[in-house]
């Protein structure tokens, strides 16, 4: 498994990325790059149960591993949700799981930097490589103002 790099650097306060990056409906706003009409159920409190999904319901069961307010989050996925059904023990989700994907925010030239660490398994890496930069230039323009 390949761990892949991504940073922005948002002219916006911390609180400000880090609220927009993880609160509806701003949530749904910037992941629709990934998946249009992508969201999430569960809590990102840490130690808490989320499940990122598409508009069908499937997608992914994680957990958060560490969450500091405007600082630092960590999500550490499980497994997958397939029609209504979480997979966490079948041996196609026991050759990745668990990755993790983590968020580092801090203050940088009277904005925010943006880093953005994320594992990556199979055939995700090129869609990844590709879809992150257009992610964070979305999250971007949000937290800019310049986005609605």
């Amino acid at each position: 498994m390949k761990t892949q790099h991504f940073e922005i650097l948002i002219q916006a306060p911390r609180e400000r990325v880090w609220t927009t990056m993880l609160q509806s409906p701003t949530y749904e706003q910037w992941t629709s790059t990934f998946c249009e009409g992508s969201r999430f159920e569960g809590s990102w409190d840490q130690g808490q149960a989320i499940r990122f999904l598409d508009p069908a319901g499937n997608g992914m069961v994680s957990e958060i591993a560490e969450h500091r307010p405007a600082e630092f989050v960590s999500i550490r996925h499980l497994g997958f949700i397939e029609n209504g059904k979480e997979d966490t023990t079948s041996e196609a989700v026991r050759a990745w799981a668990p990755c993790h994907e983590n968020y580092s925010f801090s203050d940088e030239g009277g904005g925010t930097r943006l880093r953005v660490d994320t594992d990556v398994f199979g055939d995700y890496e090129e869609m990844m490589a590709r879809t992150w930069p257009l992610a964070l230039e979305s999250l971007k323009a949000l937290c800019e103002g310049t986005k609605r």
